[in-house]
């Protein structure tokens, strides 16, 4: 898994690379959560290179949406391959955070 982050004025956009599971959701997790006790309170998550979701990947998601709402912040992700979003439509994720096609409509919509 590879994570890069990109600081914009208001918010950070943070992309991943590779698959989100079992291994590597904990290492994905914990930086999502440093970000925000870190004081970010709005995430632009960019999954364009997410290769492979599972359910523990999944969690991963609801707990920093979880953990924004507690502050009043907010969590987007956009960029999903179409197998990453059927994963994410079929968990009825489209009502836990806002899902973008592309970055550029991500930074946009949180605007």
């Amino acid at each position: 898994m590879q994570i890069s982050q990109e600081k914009v004025t208001d918010f950070v956009t943070i992309s991943l690379k590779g698959r989100l599971d079992a291994s590597t959701s904990k290492t994905v997790e914990d930086y999502l959560l440093k970000q925000i006790d870190g004081g970010e309170r709005v995430l632009v998550i960019d999954l364009a290179g997410l290769d492979y979701i599972s359910s523990v990947g999944l969690r991963v998601f609801m707990m920093a949406a979880k953990r924004l709402r507690g502050v009043q912040g907010k969590i987007v992700v956009c960029s999903l391959q179409t197998p990453i979003r059927q994963i994410f439509d079929i968990a009825g994720f489209q009502h836990v955070l806002p899902i973008f096609n592309d970055r550029e409509t991500a930074v946009n919509g949180i605007r």
